[in-house]
């Protein structure tokens, strides 16, 4: 399927991103993957203030929506996972990559901690097939989410932010009852340093995704009163510096959870800041985050349930 971006789009996404000038026209590479994905985490955020800070609590996938509001309306916004994922496939594609959507279960979090079964279809990956390799490409996942692209190699081993670890393994969930080989899944996992225990995030399959799977998927995520997005306020930010190699790393994220921002560096996760107010949150999200709302989002919130006093 082509891209749903112009040309024209392209060079505006790759500017709002900082990508460098020499990088716009370059054919598709694994490097220039791995470079994208930085940039793109980098400026745009994990956020779901659509959902609260918005008179209808709906989010818009239609991707000519999601880059008015994150492209070319500049304020510093982004999306929870479909928008991120939908956006960025789009443009991946319009650059040559080989790239499409795949549904994943995501486990719940208890205290953070990912937990339990593995539900129904709640997030989105795209998988891009490189010199015959497929890899794993997330942008949307939030603050555990891969900073970088993942081969599709069984127990392969790559470091996250800081001393967190992450692979993908090839397995059955616990719910499949047909288990043959082919039947198995990817499974994302993460452990927070090389003598902890290995813990699943998520699961999915290679099966390609369409428009009106997404459609579907963004009603339930974004209205079921069983959806946590529909009662957690969040934003993530990503930090971008010069890495050793020479290229650009993620090397902490900036977190908004409710009313309490925190903030991890690379190594452990602090408080900033506890808002009590929704001026204060307003606030924390333009000095902390960069995301700057217009008036209307602002009274979206009023009345709503996950409004501060």
């Amino acid at each position: 399927m082509a891209s749903a971006y112009s040309r024209d789009q392209l060079g505006q996404f790759l500017d709002y991103t900082q990508l460098p000038r020499e990088l716009h026209h370059v054919p598709p590479s694994l490097s220039l993957l791995r470079t994208l994905h930085v940039y793109m985490l980098a400026a745009v955020p994990y956020e779901n203030l659509s959902l609260h800070y918005n008179a209808t609590h709906t989010i818009d996938i239609d991707p000519q929506h999601i880059f008015q509001k994150i492209v070319v309306n500049r304020r510093g916004r982004g999306g929870y996972c479909m928008e991120n994922a939908l956006l960025y496939n789009h443009v991946l594609r319009g650059l040559g990559f080989d790239a499409y959507t795949a549904g994943v279960r995501t486990r719940p979090r208890l205290e953070g901690v990912p937990q339990g079964d593995f539900p129904g279809w709640i997030h989105i990956i795209s998988i891009v097939t490189l010199d015959g390799k497929k890899y794993h490409v997330d942008v949307g996942f939030g603050g555990d989410g891969a900073t970088m692209p993942m081969p599709l190699v069984d127990g392969l081993v790559h470091r996250n932010i800081g001393t967190q670890e992450i692979r993908l393994i090839r397995d059955w969930i616990p719910t499949q009852t047909h288990r043959t080989e082919e039947h198995k899944l990817w499974i994302y996992q993460y452990r927070n340093g090389a003598d902890k225990d290995w813990n699943s995030f998520y699961a999915f399959p290679e099966l390609e995704f369409m428009p009106l799977d997404w459609e579907v998927v963004n009603w339930w995520t974004g209205s079921s009163p069983k959806s946590w997005q529909t009662s957690t306020v969040l934003a993530i930010k990503f930090l971008r510096r010069a890495g050793e190699d020479g290229g650009e790393t993620i090397y902490g994220k900036r977190m908004l959870v409710n009313g309490v921002v925190k903030e991890n560096l690379g190594g452990k996760t602090s408080v900033v800041l506890e808002c009590k107010t929704e001026e204060e949150r307003v606030l924390a999200l333009e000095k902390y985050f960069d995301i700057h709302l217009s008036d209307d989002e602002k009274d979206g919130i009023k009345g709503y349930k996950t409004a501060l006093s």
